[in-house]
């Protein structure tokens, strides 16, 4: 990892576990702006951030279905709560079907957090935990709760009609409610769980496909789609670029 670069994440009590994925930090303390590539990965970041050009302001970045270089400034503190899906639907009570690969900047007091809790990490983690715990929903719909479990436990490899038959819940209705809440199809989703879990494999050093893709050419197609270069290329991670994949190795 990059002296001039620092990550960390938490992985979220159990009681949190099906709406949030992790909580985490990114700082880039240096003078000089970091290149880094975004890569699609089945969560979405609400961003608390500041850096030397710009003040502290909050942020709703939606589901990514492609891979998107992004250069983070000069002096950037950023700490941010990746969500699940459902954790869209029941925590922030809200659809991101409009800014699929986009964002939304939110209130600059949005949960009440403001530039003092990029002071402490550990602080800010104990106050979102409490404000999402507050947030808790008394009762959720059970189809979801158990779909979310089958397409995550797949690693996204369950079929739409598997998971309708094993939900009671016709295939059209279910995309229907993707397309509505998040923007695009289970499927779509679910090949970004796929291709989330192979990253997995290259940080092992595996360039060959662990999971169901039809033969090599296919998995280097996906992953390629979903990062932007061949598997070989995205093991060598020059400069520390696909955080995402620096993370996982660091797992």
């Amino acid at each position: 990892m990059n002296n001039d670069f620092y990550y960390k994440f938490i992985l979220p009590d159990q009681s949190i576990s099906d709406f949030v994925e992790n909580i985490g930090m990114f700082h880039n303390p240096s003078d000089k702006a970091k290149e880094v590539v975004l890569m699609p990965d089945g969560r979405v970041d609400l961003f608390f951030m500041k850096s030397q050009s710009d003040s502290f302001h909050s942020t709703l970045i939606g589901l990514e279905t492609v891979p998107e270089q992004r250069t983070i400034p000069p002096q950037t503190l950023a700490f941010k709560i990746s969500f699940k899906p459902l954790g869209v639907e029941y925590i922030l009570q809200t659809s991101i079907a409009a800014f699929l690969n986009s964002a939304q900047n939110l209130p600059p007091d949005f949960w009440e957090f403001n530039a003092a809790d990029l002071k402490d990490f550990d602080a800010f983690h104990k106050k979102a935990v409490q404000k999402i715990t507050a947030l808790l929903p008394t009762k959720i719909d059970e189809r979801k709760r158990k779909l979310f479990e089958l397409v995550y436990t797949s690693n996204g490899e369950i079929k739409v009609k598997e998971l309708s038959e094993k939900i009671a819940w016709s295939s059209r209705e279910i995309n229907r409610y993707f397309n509505k809440q998040f923007g695009l199809s289970l499927n779509a989703f679910c090949k970004i769980l796929r291709f989330k879990a192979s990253l997995q494999h290259i940080a092992q050093g595996k360039l060959y496909p662990e999971l169901n893709f039809t033969d090599q050419t296919h998995f280097i197609k996906e992953i390629k789609k979903f990062s932007g270069v061949v598997p070989s290329e995205l093991l060598k991670n020059k400069d520390d670029r696909f955080v995402l994949l620096s993370v996982l190795k660091q797992q």
